[in-house]
């Protein structure tokens, strides 16, 4: 399989601004690792090769156990996951696959019992942010290294 095109290079104004959030988000409250989790567990929902080999790296760099990034596209089966980064977790599914049934009042809910609203926001633009990334890898082919 072959990229298709190279967004970096031909429009490297839209590939700028993308990294505009990427940079916004590593100044936010929330930690590293919930970070990967929330772009680990949305590129394999979306099947984005390229961030799964991306961030599953990048997650193990930060301290995440081989044992839990395994595990996560099954989370909500295990106990190896915190009350907080459950919450998140659904919270990244619901929002990644939002025209099934939207973001239900539970799940946001249950992120707002340990998140602030403004955390709540930096979560979201989180998972916004992965899942426009994915976006433009799967469209244009990208392949993982």
């Amino acid at each position: 399989m072959r990229q298709r095109t190279d967004i970096s290079k031909e429009n490297p104004a839209a590939y700028q601004a993308m990294f505009g959030l990427e940079n916004y988000l590593k100044s936010t409250s929330i930690d590293d690792r919930t970070k990967e989790l929330i772009k680990i567990r949305a590129s394999q929902i979306n099947g984005c090769a390229f961030c799964i080999n991306m961030h599953t790296k990048e997650a193990r760099s930060k301290g995440e156990t081989e044992q839990r990034i395994y595990a996560l596209s099954a989370w909500s089966d295990t106990n190896y996951f915190t009350p907080e980064e459950r919450a998140v977790l659904a919270l990244t599914e619901s929002v990644t696959v939002i025209s099934k049934e939207h973001v239900p009042d539970e799940v946001y809910d249950e992120v707002a019992r340990y998140f602030d609203a403004k955390q709540v926001g930096e979560l979201i633009m989180a998972i916004i942010t992965i899942n426009a990334w994915n976006r433009i890898a799967i469209s244009t082919k990208m392949m993982p290294e």
